[in-house]
């Protein structure tokens, strides 16, 4: 058998200061490319040295172990002691994650009889099982694997930081309560401008059975005062609660959006809860959320005590 030491240590250095960067990635801490390289080469010469038997000694877990304190020392320096064993388990989560991941897809590319052939019996009647994974097959899996794990890491992160400015909202009007989850939009400052009554946008599928039949599928179509006026001597019970709110789309000119003036709103955010009553309730015809996180978008200074206990005032 051949073995090509050089070929050997160029793809664990390579491997070696991917897993170094993505722990830097994983812990935001940023590594100058020196001390990353540094490690790396560490951790390579180490991979090199199985082959010479004298030094078969230094394959213990306590050598092992070591080399990665060192490896990271060597990459991030040491702060602090909970800083250096956060980014001990940020590495060895990382190096498990990919580890598994090349496992697993090595299992799932194998046919029967490779499974069957891998199958081993001990002399006690128990049983064993050996798995070969190439080389390549490790060099070619494992770019994938751990971008994956960085895809899916930064998906949660996104998730969980959405979460955090997503609340329950409950709105009433005449009887009707409607709940959805909602999402606080700092950026959102829509407000009628006569009245500057903030205005809290709402999926108008929500209502759809207290709208006109007419409007159905037609809010993103037809203006809004366009709407209304359709309205103009027709049955409709919320028709005095109808609003006209101007506002400037995105890379559009002035439009106007449907409200309507509910009786009270609710919003829980986290273990808090405002009661607003000065809000307007705008009608958007399309979808808030693909995938359906959300289907509101709430005002912030309806989640601000001061301004909430103003909000809370008749008008």
């Amino acid at each position: 058998m051949v073995v090509y030491i050089d070929l050997i240590f160029a793809a664990n250095l390579l491997i070696d200061g991917i897993l170094l960067w993505l722990t830097g990635w994983l812990v935001k801490l940023k590594v100058s490319w020196w001390r990353l390289a540094l490690s790396a080469l560490v951790g390579a010469l180490y991979v090199v040295m199985m082959f010479v038997p004298e030094l078969s000694f230094l394959y213990t877990f306590l050598i092992k172990f070591g080399l990665s304190v060192v490896m990271l020392w060597i990459a991030f320096g040491f702060r602090s002691l909970q800083s250096y064993l956060r980014i001990l388990g940020a590495f060895y989560i990382i190096n498990f994650a990919a580890a598994g991941g090349i496992v697993g897809i090595h299992y799932l590319l194998q046919s029967s009889g490779d499974i069957w052939n891998g199958i081993l019996f001990t002399s006690s009647g128990g049983q064993a099982y050996r798995m070969k994974i190439g080389f390549w097959f490790v060099l070619a899996v494992l770019p994938l694997v751990l971008l994956l794990f960085k895809l899916f890491h930064s998906s949660r992160i996104r998730r969980e930081q959405l979460e955090s400015y997503i609340g329950e909202v409950t709105v009433e009007i005449d009887g009707v309560t409607v709940v959805c989850q909602g999402l606080l939009d700092t950026g959102n400052r829509l407000s009628d401008p006569l009245t500057r009554i903030p205005v809290m946008v709402m999926e108008a599928s929500l209502w759809e059975g207290h709208l006109p039949a007419s409007w159905k599928g037609r809010l993103t179509q037809t203006s809004a005062d366009t709407l209304l006026l359709e309205t103009d001597g027709q049955s409709f019970a919320w028709q005095d609660r109808m609003r006209l709110v101007p506002y400037r789309g995105i890379n559009r000119g002035s439009s106007f959006m449907l409200a309507l003036k509910p009786d009270l709103v609710k919003i829980q955010l986290g273990e808090e809860t405002f009661y607003s009553k000065r809000v307007l309730i705008g009608l958007d015809g399309g979808t808030l959320s693909g995938d359906g996180a959300y289907r509101a978008v709430i005002h912030p200074d309806l989640a601000q005590r001061e301004q909430a206990a103003d909000a809370a005032l008749p008008c």
